[in-house]
């Protein structure tokens, strides 16, 4: 926490840190039902949507509430689902289970696949139709407050410092942004809510990640099936290492193809990226990809933990939602949709306080307002499954999982009451002598590719003369403890070719290509030593994609 000092200092009533799903939908419900309240959000990337990444398939039920003629308002979605099957695969085979089968909480009646990127610049039009005040290229950098005392706002960072910190020609310093209430929705592992929820001891069960790794292709026409939807367990992932991949069929011969690697896996010579493009080689998706063209690629972390694993959501002056609170249905790898209630829930909290006169106090029914939206129903209902997957494995979990879910759908409730989260991913890896090692094949750069053709395509933009926003608490951790123990995972973890082993002088140096970050944020979660904090860069750093 920081005080203003010298800064510029800014007032509204309402401040929202992430022009996300969850950010935009609390500002856009702020503004449908108390318009006099001035509200202000806040977006790291160069525009609305420039870090957003999902896979999507969109359950309606959120959008519906926030904007119910969404169709007619010409949101920018794709098309309906038509199929959605899972399958599990083997190195060679694929076995597809039967729609009746599965359990119904997997099921997204009246699904559509989106771009999420796409559809959160447009909620970005309708809130500033609204009268929203959105200012992109603004990273907030630290909570406005001191001495234990409530959030007050937020700082924006620094534009205009070199490597070392000095102020170059053009520098601008930051402001202070206050607010009478502050909404986090900065998305999964953001480094306010981080900071936020150590602050105020808000955590719960230790929350749970996965790295989603996501390319999109376009695709012959006579391959392109519109509104199918594949997801898929087994290869390439092992037994012990839970995840899945995705293929959807989106409009204009577009297909959606993408991993998730849950972070708790325990090999530290895995390489989720590598993993990824093993995956594509499967003859249940490559032959869709012959011939076509690969126009995009991201990666981002998400949340895993669900139920147990969700934060207390009001501290003193604001509240946490949407990702940064971890509403991901991990079985059903659906968020966009808890995301937006968790918006409305919040604003309709924050509104009524600020309408009694209140300011910077803790918002007793804040989390009453957001779960009662459905959301604790649904992360209730699923709630067991993430940690059977982690005690059991990839089989034998899925087999028990969907046990689980037949038999609290049928009876109501869950016989296993409710599973804990023991350890935070990072806590999971084994030594590198305990394991066999892994090599991964050289990509072919027609089906697979390498780390650096991949983030070219994420358009990222980053001056490298400002200061690394990725940072060592201790600069000799990563070859004096984490070399000899797990071969320093970082290079194999980090989807974006941010960190190096190399040679100096015939000794090992760990360097840092901070210019390289995608903001995936999984090497703050995954360091075995948790010495790597991530921090916003200058605003307007990092990816800038498109249709993702």
């Amino acid at each position: 926490m920081a005080e203003a000092g010298t800064r510029e200092t800014i007032s509204t009533d309402v401040l929202i840190v992430g022009a996300g799903p969850s950010g935009l939908s609390a500002a856009i419900r702020i503004k449908q039902h108390h318009p006099e309240l001035g509200v202000t959000v806040v977006e790291k990337a160069a525009e609305v949507g420039g870090h957003i990444l999902s896979g999507a398939v969109m359950d309606p039920r959120g959008l519906d509430a926030l904007i119910p003629d969404w169709r007619l308002k010409g949101a920018p979605v794709g098309p309906d689902v038509t199929s959605d099957t899972y399958h599990l695969l083997t190195g060679n085979g694929d076995l597809a289970f039967p729609h009746w089968l599965m359990p119904p909480q997997l099921k997204t009646p009246n699904g559509v696949i989106v771009s999420l990127g796409d559809l959160v610049r447009w909620l970005g039009e309708q809130a500033a139709d609204l009268g929203v005040d959105i200012f992109p290229m603004t990273a907030a950098v630290d909570v406005l407050g001191g001495g234990g005392g409530p959030v007050r706002g937020v700082i924006t960072g620094d534009l205009g410092r070199d490597e070392a910190g000095n102020p170059r020609p053009g520098f601008a310093e930051g402001i202070a942004l206050e607010a009478k209430y502050t909404l986090i929705a900065e998305g999964a592992r953001g480094s306010l809510a981080k900071q936020i929820i150590g602050d105020y001891q808000l955590a719960n069960d230790p929350q749970k990640y996965g790295l989603g790794i996501k390319e999109v292709w376009e695709i012959a026409a006579d391959k392109h099936q519109p509104g199918r939807v594949d997801h898929y367990l087994g290869f390439p992932l092992d037994n012990a290492t839970a995840g899945g991949g995705f293929v959807y069929h989106a409009q204009d011969r577009k297909l959606y193809v993408g991993q998730v690697t849950y972070l708790d896996y325990t090999d530290p010579t895995l390489s989720p990226f590598d993993e990824f493009q093993r995956f594509k080689t499967h003859k249940s998706v490559a032959p869709l990809l012959e011939g076509a063209t690969r126009i995009s690629y991201g990666a981002r972390a998400v949340t895993a933990g669900g139920w147990q694993s969700i934060p207390t959501l009001a501290f003193a002056g604001g509240g946490l939602i949407g990702c940064a609170a971890g509403f991901m249905n991990a079985p059903r790898l659906k968020a966009i949709h808890n995301a937006i209630l968790s918006g409305i829930g919040a604003a309709d909290a924050v509104a009524s306080a600020i309408g009694a006169g209140r300011q910077h106090d803790v918002i007793a029914d804040l989390s009453d307002r957001v779960m009662q939206t459905g959301i604790a129903d649904e992360l209730k209902g699923v709630r067991n499954v993430k940690p059977l997957w982690s005690r059991l494995g990839t089989v034998l979990g899925a087999l028990a999982g969907g046990v689980e879910l037949w038999s609290s759908a049928i009876l109501g409730r869950s016989l296993l009451g409710t599973l804990s989260h023991d350890k935070p991913d990072s806590a999971g890896l084994k030594p590198k002598a305990a394991v066999s090692g892994r090599r991964y094949g050289k990509p072919d750069g027609k089906l697979t590719f390498d780390r650096a053709s991949s983030v070219y395509l994420a358009n990222l933009a980053h001056d490298e003369d400002q200061p690394v926003h990725l940072r060592l608490a201790d600069p000799a951790v990563p070859v004096r403890d984490n070399l000899p123990k797990y071969g320093e995972p970082a290079p194999l973890y980090c989807p974006a070719g941010v960190y190096e082993l190399a040679e100096e002088g015939a000794a090992p140096v760990f360097r840092i290509h901070a210019a390289n970050c995608v903001h995936c944020k999984t090497c703050d979660i995954k360091d075995p030593a948790q010495n790597i904090t991530w921090v916003p860069p200058e605003g307007g750093s990092g990816p800038n994609y498109s249709g993702m």
